[in-house]
């Protein structure tokens, strides 16, 4: 059946889910003896144990039943042994006397469970169909075995398509089912069978428990309208800590930050507590958001913890100090961590990288080699884009080479990255069309971009067009390939082919993104749009600091470049245009919000530019104040005058 065609009917009259019979269970001897051979690890034994006395039928050896089968069917999914439970399916299969033991639910719900979790799906989809026919009532618990196989393997529409049979054979769903089969419209994306699926369980008569309600909110968040979100969030009777989860991680799933934010204060309002999950999905957005005073009160919540955090929270925190630019907070914990795994490396190779700081990077290089661990793809592609925002070209190249020649890394598509956007920015263009002919796989829109950039900084024109035309290919909605070229023509005065670039980003309903930046001053974090903000520009604190900044800036050697605004228009009209960038706003924001002497911290969600990189630097001369800014490539920390990417970025 084809998925495009399935709509779950939220009116079925269906019967209810058949239940267990109730059985005397006499106590069989070899379960025992199973059970300690299965949970000590020895499941040769185990099986041969089973087999013998399968076979030995007038023996002294007991006669195994359903409940032998099982415990030594539990034994190989927890070890995902495949292969003994094969040997056992393959037994029963072509023992004329235990066929019908294929039959059985439980043992048929546990070979699917076992052959799925080793992802053997072709043994579990025969598991799940040997004899099903010919069972009568099937339990909801062996659909749902098979549904959960399915979508534990990522094959979510078969998954939904085993619910839907379910319902069709007239088995009335419950929680088991509900929660799969939210899980296998969560994968295909499904709007509306999940809408469906939610109206079976508003007409169940089995109230939804805990795990249905966080499995309805999860798949809301993810695929819903925020509507719907609260509508669900509100209707729980309870709400636990992995409900809250779940809502959290909603909204930063859809880069809705604040309301991510909001919603983990809230959380902590209610005194709901918080897991690890909890922690680690915050401190991503407060790396996201440079949200650093948020963070650093997660930062406290793990050490008033009772129980110690593990390597993913620790690393989750690292990336947090990094991508906030306090590598020394960085490097803090992870010379407090008690057990560091690769990534607890790479991340703090990345903190030294993106902040600049090239030398500490490669000490950090050079600790991993020395203690033996192997460096990965991840440790690579932040080494070489540090070199390349670093203008060092020659190391980036000879790490390149060492990558695939010592370290037996094959190069993927990040790496090749990384080698062109180096030799582009030093101004090796050719060299950096040379590797991109002779890369064994198909340039990218990341390569082509890199390319493009690079004219735009040494101004090569013709060749821009070119690579231009294939991004346009590539990615044909993507505003930032039509900026950059219709900038690239500004620099070079060619104003008719802007306006054309212009008329081509409307004919195709294409807009360039504002710039925004934002900075957080205490615990709230406030933004800025560039050009906008005019009711705070126009206030008396903000003149007031703005004249001061300018006379003393003036006297400190600072005028306006208008070449970096990209317009046909006049001199003057260029000067406020400058002006009124955001980064600009929110750095006087900043200075009129904070105490004297604190750093200020600002984000922007584009490159900032060559004026208001210079701008910064003025502003932290004659203020004698700490800016960092965090733009889309990287980290710029301005001190008396002088930013730490060295005016190559």
């Amino acid at each position: 059946m084809a998925i495009s065609c399935l709509s779950i009917a939220t009116n079925l009259t269906v019967a209810p889910s058949p239940k267990s019979r109730n059985q005397t269970h006499t106590h069989n001897p070899l379960n025992s003896t199973l059970k300690s051979l299965s949970n000590s690890g020895k499941l040769d034994e185990a099986l041969r144990l089973l087999l013998e006395s399968s076979h030995q039928s007038k023996s002294a050896l007991p006669q195994p039943n359903v409940d032998s089968y099982a415990a030594l069917l539990h034994a190989c999914i927890s070890r995902k042994s495949f292969d003994h439970g094969r040997k056992l399916y393959l037994h029963l299969l072509q023992t004329e006397e235990k066929k019908d033991l294929l039959k059985n639910p439980t043992l048929k719900s546990k070979f699917v469970t076992l052959f799925s979790a080793c992802g053997r799906l072709d043994e579990a989809r025969r598991a799940f169909r040997h004899g099903i026919d010919e069972m009568g009532s099937v339990p909801e618990s062996v659909y749902v075995a098979m549904a959960i196989g399915f979508s534990k393997n990522r094959n979510f529409k078969e998954a939904l398509l085993v619910y839907w049979e379910m319902l069709s054979r007239g088995v009335r769903p419950g929680n088991f089912a509900f929660s799969a089969a939210l899980k296998a419209c969560s994968g295909i994306p499904d709007i509306g069978n999940g809408r469906a699926v939610h109206a079976q369980i508003i007409k169940s008569d089995e109230e939804a428990d805990q795990v249905v309600y966080n499995a309805l909110l999860k798949f809301y968040t993810e695929y819903g309208s925020s509507y719907e979100v609260l509508k669900v969030f509100d209707g729980m009777p309870d709400r636990n800590v992995a409900t809250w989860n779940a809502f959290v991680a909603g909204f930063a799933n859809k880069d809705q930050f604040f309301e991510a934010l909001e919603t983990f204060r809230k959380m902590q309002r209610d005194k709901v507590g918080f897991s690890w999950v909890s922690l680690t999905t915050i401190l991503s957005v407060c790396s996201r958001m440079t949200a650093l005073y948020f963070g650093k009160e997660v930062h406290c919540q793990i050490i008033k913890s009772a129980e110690s955090p593990d390597v993913l929270v620790l690393n989750s925190l690292l990336d947090m100090y990094a991508k906030c630019g306090v590598t020394e907070y960085c490097k803090k914990v992870f010379d407090g961590m008690k057990s560091k795994d690769l990534t607890s490396w790479n991340t703090l190779i990345n903190a030294y990288a993106i902040n600049g700081l090239m030398a500490e990077a490669v000490a950090v290089f050079d600790q991993i080699i020395e203690a033996e661990l192997k460096p990965d793809e991840v440790t690579f592609i932040s080494l070489l884009s540090g070199f390349s925002h670093a203008g060092m070209a020659t190391e980036g190249q000879i790490l390149f080479d060492r990558m695939s020649a010592e370290f037996k890394i094959v190069p993927s598509l990040g790496h090749y990255a990384c080698l062109v956007d180096i030799l582009g920015r030093s101004g090796n263009i050719e060299e950096a069309l040379e590797v991109v002919k002779k890369m064994p796989m198909k340039p990218s829109g990341s390569i082509w971009g890199s390319l493009l950039n690079s004219c735009r900084l040494h101004g090569y024109v013709s060749l821009a067009e070119v690579i231009a035309k294939q991004l346009f290919e590539i990615e044909p909605t993507n505003p930032g390939n039509y900026v950059m070229l219709s900038n690239i023509y500004a620099k070079a005065g060619i104003w008719d082919k802007v306006h054309s670039v212009r008329e081509l980003m409307e004919e195709r309903g294409i807009k360039k993104e504002a710039g925004c930046s934002w900075v957080q001053i205490q615990d709230r974090i406030h933004s800025f749009v560039s050009g906008g903000g005019f009711e705070f520009r126009n206030s008396y604190e903000y003149r007031r600091i703005w004249d001061e900044l300018t006379r003393e800036m003036e006297k400190n050697g600072y005028t306006p470049d208008t070449g970096v605004v990209l317009h046909d228009i006049e001199d003057e009209m260029k000067v406020e245009w400058v002006c009124g960038h955001s980064e600009r706003v929110a750095t006087v924001f900043a200075l009129i919000s904070s105490g004297s002497g604190l750093p200020i911290r600002i984000t922007k969600n584009l490159r900032v530019c060559a004026d208001c990189h210079v701008w910064m630097k003025h502003v932290s001369e004659v203020r004698q104040r700490r800016i960092i800014l965090r733009d889309t490539n990287r980290f710029h920390h301005f001190e008396d005058g002088k930013c730490s990417c060295n005016d190559y970025w």
